[in-house]
C-alpha cells in the first residue's frame, strides 16, 4: 500500500494555462503539472528565484488529477479580455518596453477536481511537508491565476491505496474522469507540455497522461 495526500480544487473560476505566449491563453479542462506544481510550491514557500527548490518538488511527487463528476454540468469557460505593457510585439520575440499588445485569458467555471499526490521512492520534499504546507500555507494559493482564490481549504485526507486510481474512487463523488502521471501501455492516454524546465522560463517539455474511467456515474 502506497500513501497518498487528497486535496480538492474548487473556485468559482481556475485558470490552467496551455502552451502559448502573449496573446491567446487558453486554459486546460483540468489542472496541468506545471500549474499544480506551482500551486504547491507557493503553499510551501518557494519563490520563482529558488530554481533548485523547485526542482526538488518535481523530482519529488507523482500527481493525479480526478475531473469530478457532478450531474448535469458540463464544462464552462469564460473568456476575458486583456491589454499589457512591456509584452512580446506580434507575441513573438522579446519584449519591447512600453509596447502595448491584447490579450485573451480564458477560465473554467465551476469546476470541481480532486487530486492524488504521492512521493517517488528518493523524494526530498515528503507528503508530511506538503500536508502542512497546504493546511497552512506561506504564499496565498490560488487556482491558476491570482484572480482565482480557492472556494475551500485544499487539504482532503490522508489515504493508502495500491495506486492512485484506487485512492480517487474512494473520495466522493467517487466518480469522474482520472488523469494520472502513472499507467502503462494497456492505459489510454495522450501527450502533452506541461513539464515545466526549471532553469528556461516558459519552457516545457513533454509527458503522457494516463487516463481512466469516465464510464461509472453515479444517478
Amino acid at each position: 500500500m502506497r500513501d497518498f495526500l487528497i486535496l480538492k480544487l474548487q473556485s468559482p473560476m481556475q485558470a490552467w494555462g496551455e502552451h502559448t505566449f502573449e496573446g491567446l491563453r487558453p486554459s486546460a479542462n483540468f489542472p496541468t503539472r506545471s500549474g499544480l506544481l506551482g500551486l504547491l510550491g507557493a503553499c510551501l514557500g518557494i519563490r520563482r528565484n529558488e530554481p533548485d527548490r523547485q526542482q526538488q518538488l518535481a523530482d519529488s511527487i507523482g500527481i493525479a488529477v480526478r475531473q469530478d463528476y457532478v450531474k448535469d454540468r458540463q464544462i464552462l469557460k469564460i473568456t476575458d479580455y486583456h491589454t499589457v505593457r512591456n509584452a512580446r510585439a506580434d507575441y513573438t520575440g522579446k519584449e519591447r518596453p512600453h509596447e502595448t499588445i491584447q490579450t485573451w485569458r480564458e477560465y473554467l467555471l465551476d469546476a470541481h477536481f480532486t487530486v492524488a499526490v504521492w512521493n517517488h521512492t528518493d523524494a526530498v520534499i515528503r507528503l508530511d511537508d506538503l500536508e502542512l504546507a497546504v493546511k497552512q500555507p506561506f504564499f496565498t494559493p490560488f487556482l491558476g491565476r491570482r484572480s482565482c482564490p480557492i472556494s475551500r481549504p485544499l487539504f482532503e485526507t490522508r489515504m493508502k491505496a495500491a495506486n492512485p486510481q484506487d485512492v480517487l474512487r474512494e473520495i466522493v463523488p467517487k466518480a469522474g474522469i482520472i488523469y494520472s502521471d502513472e499507467g502503462d501501455e494497456t492505459v489510454r492516454r495522450f501527450r502533452v507540455r506541461d513539464i515545466p524546465l526549471v532553469r528556461q522560463p516558459r519552457q516545457f517539455v513533454g509527458r503522457n497522461i494516463f487516463v481512466y474511467g469516465g464510464e461509472h456515474v453515479p444517478e
